[in-house]
């Protein structure tokens, strides 16, 4: 007798407007998830990098990256959402609400806001809603993301077409609260690697990052397995192989993270993810590829009662194989230029 008691993951036609999807398997964040992230990165943010550092300006110990926190809420939702996924196409609305770390058990439940078959009925468009919340049911962090998945049966007839207003901007006054009331007196300018602070950027601003980093194809398969995405495209050469690009496509969150880190010169106390705006990652990456990146200031706001803290809006993009010297991103009819990989849109929190 056979049996089939494993998961396939959903298609286009499993997903629902309004449905639930509580994802399995929770997930206790380690000290080794945070020297393994920082192995794969090499993050310098120094209110991350030392418990010193962190407390004496007000946290109980040094949080964990932002990132890191992002991409295991957002591993949780891969065999659910995106495990028969294309391509992840694109995030909006996402806010950091309270610093994790290790220690800390994080788990996340997702709910479809959308769904719209595309116009060449192989595929369709699911937008979910994710929240992940600690061991005390605190949220941490919630996003949208928007995802290109397969069809069961290209036969199947298309659903009513969902698709959810998103705005193009979380509203500055609702973030901020995952920061403690801060000493900057005691913030070490110095340690931190730069006297820069929120009165000395300007709207307006480009930052070229100048760093570049070569990923590896150990790395990027070792990163993905860390966070348990489990989405096909990264892993399996043997399928990839036959399929659009012939080999396996770099998990978007690597590349997010690989620009994060190279932002550091340049904007070493922007140290919080506040929120994510929007995002898209705009062409794949590859094992062997060169990540450069570089900001724009879009936007500054004062944080309500908060004179310890400031919020820069910066658009933080990333190129493959080109340096940004410059400031690649559209052309003059909007095109993106070729080598963008990611165009995101990102609250920072930066000392005053």
């Amino acid at each position: 007798m056979t049996t089939t008691k494993t998961n396939p993951g959903n298609f286009f036609e499993d997903f629902k407007h309004g449905q639930i999807l509580k994802h399995t398997t929770p997930r206790t964040l380690t000290e080794g998830d945070v020297a393994l992230y920082m192995s794969l990165y090499g993050p310098r943010f120094a209110v991350q990098s030392s418990d010193a550092f962190a407390r004496a300006i007000g946290y109980p110990r040094a949080p964990s990256d932002d990132l890191l926190m992002f991409h295991i809420v957002f591993g949780k939702t891969v065999p659910d959402v995106s495990l028969n996924a294309i391509a992840n196409l694109g995030y909006a609305n996402g806010r950091f609400l309270k610093p994790v770390y290790p220690g800390d058990t994080l788990s996340t439940v997702s709910e479809v806001i959308g769904v719209k078959e595309n116009s060449n009925g192989e595929t369709g468009t699911v937008y979910v809603r994710s929240t992940g919340r600690n061991q005390d049911d605190d949220v941490v962090l919630e996003y949208t993301r928007w995802v290109m998945v397969r069809k069961r049966d290209k036969t199947s007839p298309p659903p009513d077409p969902v698709v959810p207003d998103l705005t193009d901007r979380v509203d500055p006054a609702t973030i901020g609260e995952a920061v403690p009331p801060l000493d900057i007196s005691k913030y070490d300018f110095d340690l931190a690697g730069s006297p820069y602070r929120f009165a000395d950027y300007e709207v307006g601003e480009k930052i070229d990052h100048v760093d570049g980093m070569t990923l590896e194809e150990a790395e990027h398969q070792m990163a993905t397995r860390l966070y348990q995405n489990t989405a096909k495209v990264h892993f399996n050469q043997h399928t990839e192989s036959k399929g659009r690009f012939g080999k396996r496509i770099v998990y978007g969150g690597v590349m997010i993270s690989l620009a994060r880190a190279l932002s550091f010169n340049g904007l070493q106390n922007a140290f919080h993810i506040a929120a994510i705006n929007g995002g898209r990652h705009v062409s794949p990456l590859f094992a062997g590829d060169t990540v450069y990146a570089w900001s724009e200031i879009l936007e500054k706001s004062e944080l309500a009662g908060r004179d310890d803290v400031g919020a820069l809006r910066v658009r933080l993009v990333a190129t493959k194989n080109k340096n940004c010297e410059d400031y690649p991103y559209k052309t003059e009819q909007g095109k993106y230029v070729d080598g963008v990989i990611l165009d995101l849109d990102v609250w920072l929190i930066v000392p005053r």
